[in-house]
């Protein structure tokens, strides 16, 4: 047993077998987690990370009216490219815990509501400045300003006052939230020179890479900064580099052609074919993302709950698990929590495909006439498929939906968050306040589907406060309800994580938060020698 251990944690070690499939064969066998985990350390350990060469991916999430500026960061290239140069504050790691980065310490009051950040000494900028606690507190000064557009405004708009002194950032909440360290690694919030106040589009951060290309829409390129502070841990290849391959096929094609070491996003109908490539390795794995169609609450014809519910029986979750996803991912129930998180209720009534009462909804609605959705092959994959299909579960209930797909570039800034009824996507977050507070609060920036009430904006902020876990969790329930019933989100379904890395590719982990090892992958990997 000993010998078949430590012979598949060296595969881990070398990218050729997933930590998952690792750790079934150590359970299968009787062995402790901790002790499979000390292997898989010892492995890595040993094999060590090959220095040198590039690395490059191919990601479809790139456009070209893509920014350096962190605030505005949504889809995956922005996101990807960003952990590359950027430095954050604190950082999770794959199994869930906090880990520290440019601060190297937290602590806070009893009662959470201030909160005390050490800033680690010695951390360089790209241009040669020293990472000062001044320049923490202006990057969150940024990030709550309304006027930065930020994604992270929901949550950030709860900090009453921030204060450096002397090597530590001091946080002063308008209520406490004991999740705030795990909200401070939200991957907008990039430590910039100043903040990024004088020069947010700059590109200058403390990360593994200094930018060398900038070229939204086509590809990024990044250098190994040689000052980076855990250059032993992270950034082995000499230059990274980011195609955009929106187009799935040709994304495949280049992984196939040795264009690319890794892809993110392959598409579940051809997974099982890319497994048969000779030097591919599909790496998969399920967390909080989720494929949904949003339509904003206060914007006519979705101003009508009973409209909204309609919709929402008339989606058929099973077939678009089976016929999109291919079984990898799980049913949703229209609010955008799972099992991923912390306090999750799992006794909520699933909603299914209810077409007879759909039609009594949409009656009762008064709606009449065709009902537009807007969708595009870069809003997840399958997203064209997945509207046509839904198409066909809403005529059952008797409601025209007319199917309208829109191009990739400019998806994002002209559709997403504009349109009133279209296909998206959300990675998730760490906790539900983050993702609630993200997406859910009425300030929120992101609020997608318009889902502007008072009453749920004072349940967020109270239990965000509550420090009962089993008062929360209750909390969380009767949120999760409210978006379910009243809210214009409609979650067919939970998606996993799919990429491809190619031959050679060594240093992979499974990551449940994001794709791509949640966007370090391009960092923390390297090529075998």
């Amino acid at each position: 047993m000993s010998n078949e251990l430590d012979f598949l944690s060296r595969r881990v070690a070398q990218g050729k077998l997933s930590r998952r499939d690792f750790l079934g064969r150590a359970t299968a066998l009787g062995v402790s987690a901790t002790f499979a985990n000390s292997l898989l350390a010892g492995a890595a350990r040993a094999e060590g990370p090959v220095k040198g060469g590039i690395i490059r991916a191919g990601l479809v999430g790139g456009e070209s009216t893509n920014s350096l500026d962190p605030a505005l960061f949504m889809t995956q290239v922005p996101f990807a490219f960003g952990k590359m140069w950027g430095e954050m504050i604190v950082e999770l790691s794959p199994e869930g815990d906090l880990e520290p980065r440019i601060a190297e310490e937290i602590g806070s009051s009893d009662d959470a509501k201030v909160w005390t950040l050490k800033i680690r000494d010695g951390v360089e900028f790209h241009n040669g400045k020293t990472v000062t606690p001044e320049d923490v507190v202006a990057t969150l000064e940024r990030h709550s300003d309304e006027n930065s557009k930020s994604g992270a405004l929901g949550y950030m708009k709860g900090i009453e006052r921030l204060k450096a002194s002397g090597k530590e950032v001091i946080i002063t909440l308008k209520e406490p939230n004991a999740d705030l360290p795990y909200l401070l690694s939200d991957y907008h919030l990039i430590v910039q020179p100043n903040g990024g106040k004088d020069d947010a589009d700059a590109g200058i951060s403390a990360g593994p890479y200094k930018i060398s290309i900038n070229e939204p829409g086509v590809r990024h390129g990044g250098e190994r900064f040689a000052n980076y502070w855990q250059g032993d841990k992270m950034g082995h290849a000499d230059q990274i580099e980011i195609i955009v391959i929106n187009d799935a096929t040709a994304r495949t094609a280049a992984l196939q052609g040795g264009q690319v070491n890794m892809i993110n996003r392959v598409e579940p109908k051809i997974v099982d074919l890319i497994k048969r490539l000779p030097g591919v390795t599909i790496r998969n794995h399920s967390g909080p993302g989720h494929y949904v169609f949003i339509a904003h609450c206060n914007t006519a014809p979705f101003d009508n709950n009973d409209l909204r519910m309609a919709l929402k029986l008339a989606m058929n979750r099973e077939e678009m698990v089976d016929k999109i996803l291919r079984g990898y991912g799980s049913v949703g129930n229209d609010f955008p929590i799972n099992s991923a998180y912390p306090l999750f209720s799992d006794d909520i009534e699933q909603r299914t495909f209810d077409p007879e009462k759909a039609a009594f909804h949409y009656k009762k609605s008064g709606h009449d006439g065709t009902v537009l959705l807007r969708t595009s092959d870069v809003a997840f994959p399958g997203a064209v498929d997945a509207a046509q299909l839904y198409q066909q579960s809403c005529a059952k209930a008797g409601i025209k939906v007319e199917v309208k797909r829109e191009p990739g570039d400019g998806y994002w800034s002209e559709v997403w968050n504009k349109q009133p009824f279209c296909t998206s996507y959300w990675g998730g977050r760490s906790t539900q306040d983050q993702m609630y507070s993200t997406a859910y609060l009425s300030t929120a920036d992101w609020n997608d589907t318009r889902f502007l009430r008072p009453d749920f904006d004072k349940m967020v902020i109270a239990a965000r406060a509550e420090l009962d876990n089993d008062k929360r969790k209750a909390m969380y329930r009767d949120m999760a309800v409210i978006v379910r019933d009243e809210g214009g989100l409609i979650l067919p379904m939970f998606n996993d994580f799919i990429d491809a890395t190619g031959t050679g590719v060594a240093g992979w982990v499974d990551d449940p938060h994001q794709e791509l090892m949640n966007g370090y992958a391009l960092a923390k990997c390297w090529i075998e020698a």
